[in-house]
């Protein structure tokens, strides 16, 4: 999940709370936990997910959007799915099979 990189001088942003590590069995589907505890005044506008592949490389898997909508690279298509409906502070997804 990407935050953003910058905050504007005293201004206070919200906390991104992210499991260390979730344990996946083959064949099952998979939640990948993601919550922003935004602060007052504060809206998440998108989540974008990243596969973290060989030499540190990223692969973007998904963009949750609260104008657009989801997006699912070809991939992961039909296998992303976003956990909860509404407002974007939950930007948990499940990966299935």
């Amino acid at each position: 999940v990407r935050v953003p990189a910058w905050v504007p001088a005293g201004c206070r942003s919200g906390v991104v709370e992210v499991e260390r590590s979730v344990t996946a069995v083959l064949g099952q589907d998979v939640v990948l936990p993601c919550r922003y505890r935004a602060q007052e005044q504060e809206q998440v506008v998108q989540v974008t997910w990243l596969k973290r592949g060989p030499a540190g490389r990223s692969a973007e898997v998904a963009v949750l959007n609260r104008q657009h909508g989801e997006h699912v690279q070809e991939p992961y298509a039909g296998r992303v799915l976003r956990r909860a409906d509404g407002a974007l502070e939950d930007g948990a997804i499940v990966l299935r099979n």
